[in-house]
């Protein structure tokens, strides 16, 4: 018997939350995108995780992929940013000021942002695009 997206989505989820390598992870939300295509927090997740794993290209057309599904969705933007950072892309500022705006709006995205901005670095130290990323986004 499969397992249903959604579910494999979740446990996907809680491995990465429980440690578990982002190379590991990789194929599995690679397999999510191509079975749900229109997930845009599954292209959010798989951009995450190439940029855990030094693979900007990759990451800037999963990020691109989730922030044209969903526009609204602060953390596809910030994946998205990083990954034009890291691939020598212009145009990050218009996706930085577009976080910021719903960073005002919304306390728990807010916090959402930047408890994943910790888990990055805890994970990746030395994540100078997320550094610089931080730095604007909240100022330290």
């Amino acid at each position: 018997m499969t397992q249903s997206v959604e579910s494999l989505f979740e446990s996907a989820i809680e491995r990465y939350k429980a440690g578990e390598e982002p190379k590991a992870l990789i194929p599995v939300f690679k397999d999510i995108c191509d079975r749900t295509p229109k997930s845009s927090a599954s292209w959010t997740c798989l951009a995450w995780l190439y940029l855990l794993e030094n693979q900007p290209n990759n990451a800037l057309k999963a990020a691109k992929t989730a922030v044209k599904l969903n526009p609204q969705d602060p953390q596809a933007r910030v994946n998205l940013a990083s990954a034009m950072l890291e691939s020598g892309q212009s145009g990050v500022r218009q996706h930085i000021e577009i976080v910021q705006q719903i960073m005002t709006l919304d306390a728990e995205i807010r916090q959402e942002i930047i408890d994943n901005i910790q888990d990055g670095l805890t994970r990746k130290p030395d994540w100078q695009s997320l550094i610089r990323i931080q730095k604007w986004l909240l100022g330290n």
